[in-house]
């Protein structure tokens, strides 16, 4: 039995949530987000805190238990605050540049690539080497950022490629010549 699964979730007064059958919703300032749990996860709403329950005596149904509390906690922070991520480009040429709903990036390739953001996720590039990536679906931002870091991860000798601000790339030392 999970002991994160008990803990109940408060839910702010901005925050709207409602169950219907194994379906939640969850609607704040920040937009509307809704997942279906599994049949041995039930869920209950009492005024302000949403309360999981494990209806299996399954041994497997305690991992799901405690990630289905996880997953409303994410939405309700989410719909309320929203979530973000820094990416910094780094590299001679290395910019990025959004056309609507599609990111341009140069990443040193004979190509440009060409990113479609997903619905739910906002991007603002700024200084052309700044991404700013933030949405209400936790989720959603960390996969667009993660989908964007992978066009060029970050290469150890010279430290170029796509970063998480804040994300430590260990260096290593160049070729010494006699």
């Amino acid at each position: 039995m999970s002991r994160i699964g008990k803990q109940p979730v408060t839910i702010p007064a901005s925050v709207k949530v409602a169950v219907n059958g194994q379906t939640i919703s969850i609607e704040g300032p920040k937009g509307k987000l809704s997942h279906t749990f599994p049949a041995q996860i039930g869920v209950t709403v009492d005024k302000s805190v949403v309360q999981v329950a494990d209806l299996s005596e399954k041994k497997d149904a305690g991992p799901v238990f405690g990630t289905t509390r996880a997953i409303i906690r994410n939405m309700v922070e989410g719909v309320e605050k929203g979530y973000s991520k820094t990416l910094l480009i780094e590299g001679v040429g290395f910019k990025a540049a959004l056309k609507g709903n599609v990111l341009d990036l140069a990443l040193g390739y004979s190509h440009p690539i060409r990113y479609t953001v997903p619905a739910g996720v906002t991007i603002v590039v700024t200084d052309g080497t700044k991404l700013l990536i933030s949405g209400a679906d936790r989720h959603m931002v960390g996969q667009a950022a993660a989908s964007i870091k992978l066009y060029k991860p970050v290469e150890p000798y010279k430290g170029k490629g796509v970063r998480v601000e804040g994300e430590y790339v260990r260096r290593k030392e160049g070729k010494k010549t006699a």
